[in-house]
């Protein structure tokens, strides 16, 4: 990763991504990146252009290149990167740009870590880090600082948790696996049994299974397994402040926006898209490939793939407040007109 302070020639990033120049002879430098709509775009900056709501801006762009479609390429009045998918190859090129300080290995006077536990020579334990009984840092694995892994953890190769990040028990990272802050691998599910009129406890004996090229955003929970393990498969992407209950399993390539909620021995197929601030209640089953639009509220299984949605958009305060009186007379209403349709005496 180059960093700040990078410049790559365009002909360079085409080489590079398998991407196609047009509008230059492959000399420019590219040394930033930037909006396409930015009204002081840095010297040599780099945009891209994937959603048409932004093709208005093409025109006046002050960028000096621009990664796009190439149905695209005739609007665009600066060269140009001709992608099949610009968004992917932008990622990519962004990516060189990366301001990340390099983490040296070795751990920190003041992490505290078990006898038994296992670290890697190569992985770097930050400031404050507790590493619990016979829990294992791979090769290369980063923990910044005040990160907590408790009892029988392991955190694969490559893996990096930015800070805060706590591992409770029995949590399986396995390699490339980003966690942002604040995030919470292993609690307790919430597992109650009711008796005599007091609730019990019931013991969460499982762990948590995160499969490689996973990224866990900040504040996000994910609760360890009754029995079973909580799994997320390979290439999972959780956004910030989800909540991810027991026994729950996540099929790879699945993708979460922010403040979902699923309960507990739910299982959700592979390459699903979930919509911030959607529910998903216990024990349903979510077949590969299903889009649930924001704040959509899942209350049954869904066993075909395609797009999927619950609850009212938004509208004028008056024309809501009408339609939500009428929403309480539905029943009065529906009964009426089965009186009136129905021919039995």
């Amino acid at each position: 990763m180059a960093g700040p302070g990078a410049r790559f020639r365009l002909s360079d990033l085409a080489a590079r991504f398998g991407l196609e120049v047009q509008g230059d002879d492959g000399s420019l430098a590219i040394q930033a990146v930037a909006p396409l709509q930015a009204a002081t775009p840095p010297e040599g900056a780099l945009a891209f252009l994937a959603n048409p709501a932004y093709r208005r801006h093409l025109a006046d762009t002050r960028v000096a290149a621009v990664v796009l479609h190439p149905d695209e390429a005739a609007h665009c009045p600066v060269p140009c990167l001709l992608s099949r998918n610009p968004y992917a190859d932008y990622a990519r090129i962004a990516a060189l740009f990366e301001p990340r300080a390099e983490a040296p290995p070795g751990i920190h006077p003041s992490a505290v870590v078990a006898p038994d536990a296992e670290v890697d020579a190569s992985a770097h334990i930050g400031p404050l880090c507790v590493v619990g009984a016979r829990s294992r840092v791979a090769a290369g694995a980063v923990l910044g600082p005040g990160c907590v892994l408790g009892e029988d953890c392991v955190v694969g190769p490559g893996s990096r948790l930015v800070a805060r990040v706590t591992l409770v028990t029995r949590v399986r990272l396995g390699a490339r696996v980003l966690v942002h802050p604040g995030a919470v691998l292993g609690a307790d599910g919430f597992g109650l049994a009711f008796d005599a009129g007091r609730w019990l406890k019931v013991p969460q004996l499982g762990g948590v299974v995160v499969g490689d090229d996973c990224e866990i955003g900040a504040n996000t929970t994910i609760d360890r397994g009754a029995i079973e393990d909580t799994v997320l498969e390979e290439d999972v992407r959780l956004d910030n402040q989800i909540q991810i209950g027991h026994n729950v399993r996540i099929g790879a390539h699945t993708a979460m926006a922010g403040c979902v909620a699923v309960a507990g021995s739910t299982r959700i197929g592979r390459g699903c898209l979930i919509g911030g601030a959607s529910g998903i209640v216990g024990h349903v089953e979510i077949a590969d490939g299903v889009t649930i639009g924001a704040m959509s509220l899942v209350t049954h299984s869904i066993a075909e793939p395609g797009e999927y949605a619950s609850g009212t958009p938004l509208q004028p305060k008056r024309e809501w407040r009408k339609n939500a009186a009428r929403f309480g007379q539905l029943d009065r209403l529906a009964r009426l007109v089965l009186k009136k349709t129905d021919p039995r005496p």
